[in-house]
């Protein structure tokens, strides 16, 4: 035991030693455009989450992102972005979700989940005074769920899976601030998937910067399972600190 313990201080010495950590944490407030859905994809009945039924409360979420970069180029990211939203209003037609049917007029209370775990990695291909670009690879879990509940009746269909996803990064530096834009996308084959940031950082100190960008989540898939697309909006607002 007191190996193990000994090993993990030691790598974690190295790691700071040559590389360089950092911690961003942000949230915010979250808006939609639409939330498209049918279940099964060709017997089920298409609704709109958005527009059929209402948003219960505010829909706030956050967003944890674990840096580490090493040899000035090369950088490592874990990132854990969870959201959930609810809903609730009347069926404004018969939907047939699943294996249930929701009759129209009946009251229902929808639930949709879409938590992201990423892990990235981006080499820096261009850098000067003024401006960083950097390209890489994102490999997301999606951890999904869409659920439909009235009176004494409930169903639901939940998704876990991988996609592989591209990394972008370019950053303009002015004299003592950055604009910024980070995405991460691709499209083809039965989806798409993008999730883009445009922003800027402030800095602090030599530690700690200031973040403000819009974030936009476009994408969804349309398989024999599950037809669901949608695009979401997020104002942002965060802190980087680096170790």
């Amino acid at each position: 035991m007191k190996k193990t313990f000994l090993t993990i201080i030691l790598s974690g010495m190295l790691l700071q030693a040559f590389g360089q950590f950092s911690l961003d944490v942000s949230g915010g407030l979250a808006a939609q455009s639409y939330n498209k859905v049918r279940v099964p994809s060709e017997q089920g009945t298409g609704f709109d989450l958005y527009k059929d039924f209402e948003i219960q409360g505010p829909a706030l979420y956050y967003t944890l992102k674990l840096g580490y970069s090493f040899r000035e180029k090369n950088h490592f990211f874990l990132l854990f972005a969870p959201l959930s939203v609810n809903y609730e209003g009347a069926a404004p037609f018969d939907i047939r979700y699943q294996n249930t049917t929701f009759l129209q007029g009946q009251n229902i209370d929808a639930y949709y989940k879409f938590n992201s775990y990423r892990l990235t990695y981006r080499r820096d291909v261009y850098s000067c005074e003024k401006w960083l670009l950097g390209i890489g690879f994102t490999a997301k879990i999606r951890d999904a769920e869409i659920r439909l509940t009235a009176d004494d009746i409930s169903d639901f269909k939940d998704d876990l899976g991988f996609v592989p996803l591209l990394n972008l990064y370019a950053e303009y530096n002015f004299n003592n601030w950055s604009a910024f834009f980070e995405g991460d996308g691709l499209a083809g084959g039965p989806g798409r998937a993008f999730d883009l940031y445009l922003g800027g950082k402030v800095p602090v100190n030599d530690y700690l910067k200031i973040k403000a960008a819009y974030r936009m989540v476009e994408g969804g898939a349309d398989v024999s399972s599950v037809y669901n697309f949608t695009m979401l909006h997020f104002a942002n607002l965060g802190l980087i600190i680096t170790l």
